[in-house]
């Protein structure tokens, strides 16, 4: 999974991009003046790996790990300017970071979350209208030689340029299978779906549930079928550093249960439609990303292709049902170790051993 963090200059995208991969980008006033983005791994928490590794005693963990791409704040009034934005067209979603704060030193407006998340989507249309107008002009070159395709594209991407000329999102244009397979490599902005993080300071996320700021991105999101997070970035990123039980104590006096990556990497599986599924044994406990609904066959093929080609079955126990029997062994006789076949869509948490030959 890889997830693109997008937002007005200052808003406190690095300081999230710090928090969630332990990174240490300079963060601050207008401080990368060279625009290259800044590209990090987070691992994703997992207590039902944790488990695994304390029953098994591996000789390695590996927890599944999202990617992020944190690009250089988007210029107001940028449009075609914001060139930047390439990096982010290849991605799965967008984390769409906002302020939710006030701060004299940087800012001559107080906070506006709507405001500033219409200005920047706004940015994104245009961008989008660039690369859509690139497609026109190559598709109608194409189509002089009768080609039908090229002048279904051309077509297509024409629509396409009067809704985004309208400031609608191209997630609202009405793609036919075949539009899909044309835009296929893409990488429209305003077609991926978006979190939207509310950057709120420490005393706004401790009462966020009635912090304006918030509730008024909320009810943006919700019309436009997005996700959206309160995270306290600055607050993330001290604790990042800090020992669990400290940070534990920082984080209640905050009233969280939970640290932002968490609920970031939580709501981003929801919303892209991802689970893990989960091996384990004395050599390795490892999470394995897909897409919910993925066979069986399909799921053995992302820890290697040979498992898939030679797929016999899969011997599964769902975490849950183990944890509560202790040992595999118990969980072996009671019958909850399952044998299934190709057609097995794969459910969150299944530890899985894959039956092979080939």
């Amino acid at each position: 999974m890889k997830l693109g963090i997008v937002g007005l200059p200052n808003v406190g995208k690095s300081t999230l991009f710090n928090a969630l991969t332990g990174a240490h980008v300079e963060t601050g006033g207008y401080t990368n003046v060279s625009g290259k983005p800044n590209i990090g791994q987070a691992k994703v928490p997992d207590a039902r790996l944790d488990w695994l590794a304390e029953y098994y005693h591996p000789k390695k963990y590996t927890p599944a790990t999202i990617d992020f791409v944190d690009v250089v704040g988007i210029k107001k009034g940028g449009g075609r300017g914001n060139a930047y934005l390439q990096t982010v067209r290849q991605v799965d979603a967008i984390v769409h970071v906002v302020r939710g704060f006030d701060n004299d030193g940087l800012f001559t407006e107080p906070a506006d979350t709507v405001r500033d998340a219409e200005t920047l989507n706004l940015e994104l249309i245009l961008a989008d209208i660039e690369l859509v107008e690139r497609r026109l002009e190559k598709a109608n070159k194409n189509a002089k030689s009768g080609d039908k395709k090229y002048k279904r594209e051309a077509e297509m991407c024409a629509a396409l340029i009067e809704l985004l000329s309208d400031g609608r999102p191209a997630s609202e244009f009405e793609f036919t299978e075949e539009d899909k397979d044309i835009l296929q490599d893409g990488g429209l902005l305003t077609i991926k779906p978006v979190i939207y993080v509310a950057n709120l300071d420490e005393d706004g996320m401790a009462d966020y549930e009635h912090n304006a700021q918030y509730l008024a991105l909320a009810e943006l999101a919700a019309g436009q079928g997005a996700a959206v997070l309160p995270v306290a970035a600055k607050f993330e990123e001290e604790i990042a550093d800090m020992d669990a039980e400290e940070a534990a104590m920082f984080m209640e006096d905050l009233g969280l249960t939970q640290r932002g990556l968490d609920r970031l990497i939580r709501t981003s599986y929801d919303l892209l439609g991802y689970i893990s599924f989960l091996t384990a044994g004395e050599d390795d406990v490892h999470a394995w990303t897909i897409t919910r609904g993925t066979k069986a066959p399909q799921a053995a093929g992302k820890i290697h292709s040979d498992l898939e080609r030679g797929f016999i079955r899969a011997e599964i126990v769902a975490f849950e049902d183990l944890k509560a029997c202790g040992t595999m062994a118990a969980a072996r006789d009671k019958g909850l170790l399952r044998s299934e076949g190709k057609d097995y869509i794969m459910q969150d948490g299944d530890v899985t051993n894959i039956r092979f030959n080939v």
